[in-house]
């Protein structure tokens, strides 16, 4: 097994990870990202890129998908597992407890405010994601016309966000086969 030594930091890297965002795979994507390639220099923000793409493109949530694929990329299929639990056991912790205490605590209205206040934490964390996504992205019209497009069919249809993506693959493989034989005929 590649870096043995890493498991535990790995583990406690997304155990962290998982117990201190609030809101989703989308609002975990900067952590992962300053975890792994600023803090731990595990891997590059390409990589990140790259596993964020995977990871979206799969099925399951996206911050398990990117948990594993940062593990099995770090330490194997051992780090798949190390860091799959951690992601994932701080939710199905809180989870257990708050089904426990929901019905008691949701008429409070600092429990109410709290969650406002989490939701638009939230916003900022999706919001960093996408400027951080953004700047790492190719910038060519093809790719500003795909992700328009895909902006345009997920906000105004009622297309599942698979096919969205499935499409995006197709026109990014056309427009990458019509390049390529563009460049071939041109030399």
């Amino acid at each position: 097994m590649k870096n043995k030594d890493r498991l535990l930091p790995l583990f406690l890297t997304f155990l962290k990870i998982g117990a201190f965002t609030f809101g989703g795979g989308y609002a975990m994507i900067p952590l992962i990202q300053k975890e792994v390639t600023e803090n731990r220099k595990w891997l590059s923000d390409e990589d990140i890129l790259n596993i964020v793409a995977i990871a979206e493109s799969t099925p399951g949530p996206i911050a398990i998908n990117s948990a594993t694929f940062v593990g099995y990329m770090t330490c194997g299929v051992m780090g798949s597992v190390a860091a799959t639990l951690g992601v994932v056991l701080p939710a199905f912790i809180f989870i257990a407890l708050i089904s426990l205490l929901l019905q008691n605590i949701m008429d409070i209205q600092a429990v109410q405010y709290a969650f406002m206040g989490i939701r638009a934490g939230v916003l900022a964390l999706v919001v960093k994601a996408l400027i951080s996504m953004y700047k790492q992205c190719p910038k060519n019209p093809v790719a500003y016309v795909i992700a328009g497009l895909a902006f345009a069919v997920s906000l105004l249809t009622d297309i599942s966000i698979l096919y969205v993506i499935i499409g995006c693959a197709v026109l990014g493989l056309v427009t990458s086969m019509v390049m390529k034989k563009k460049e071939a005929e041109a030399k």
